[in-house]
């Protein structure tokens, strides 16, 4: 896989293709970050990537592993699944690199990696709740639009009447087309 550098404000930063070797470093980016995960999460996304249906992705920079997100090749969601949309999933930027363009970054490198491969669109959600503030602004500033179906809640579409939580499974589903 080809690897882009990218300088910013004296940042360089790399982006690559998560290795075995490579999971602690994912689950201390999350511990950091205060997610809760799956104890084999991240091994689990390992298995899909090794299958060809996600890519893990790690932003490093010279200080280290500073950021991951998930390409994934085969989302749930049914209109990305019909209509062969990949999707950006658990982006993530460490606290104290966020504000310096890595999140865009990875998801430029995964639009190029998706247009290499074809696609017309790319996909990436939001949650609907306040701590989602900086990515609902970060992919509306990158040309995302809601894809028209309303909310969602664990990937399935929310019914007018229906009452869901406001956590982290309740999103809104963004598309970008990817030609230009």
């Amino acid at each position: 896989m080809a690897e882009i550098q990218i300088q910013k404000s004296e940042l360089d930063v790399r982006i690559r293709e998560a290795r075995h070797k490579d999971l602690e470093s994912l689950r201390e980016m999350s511990t950091e970050l205060r997610q809760s995960k799956e104890v084999d999460y991240f091994e689990q996304q390992m298995e899909y990537q090794h299958a060809g249906e996600r890519l893990i992705l790690i932003a490093e920079v010279e200080e280290g592993d500073v950021g991951y997100c998930i390409l994934n090749w085969d989302p749930k969601y049914g209109f990305f699944r019909a209509h062969e949309i990949p999707e950006i999933q658990d982006l993530n930027v460490l606290s104290e690199f966020r504000k310096q363009g890595i999140a865009t970054k990875m998801i430029v490198y995964c639009e190029e990696l998706a247009a290499r491969k074809g696609c017309k669109s790319m996909g990436i959600s939001f949650g609907l709740h306040p701590g989602f503030g900086a990515a609902q602004r970060l992919y509306i500033k990158l040309g995302y639009i809601p894809d028209g179906f309303g909310a969602t809640y664990d990937r399935k579409v929310v019914v007018e009447g229906e009452f869901k939580a406001v956590d982290d499974q309740l999103c809104l589903m963004l598309v970008k087309n990817l030609q230009n």
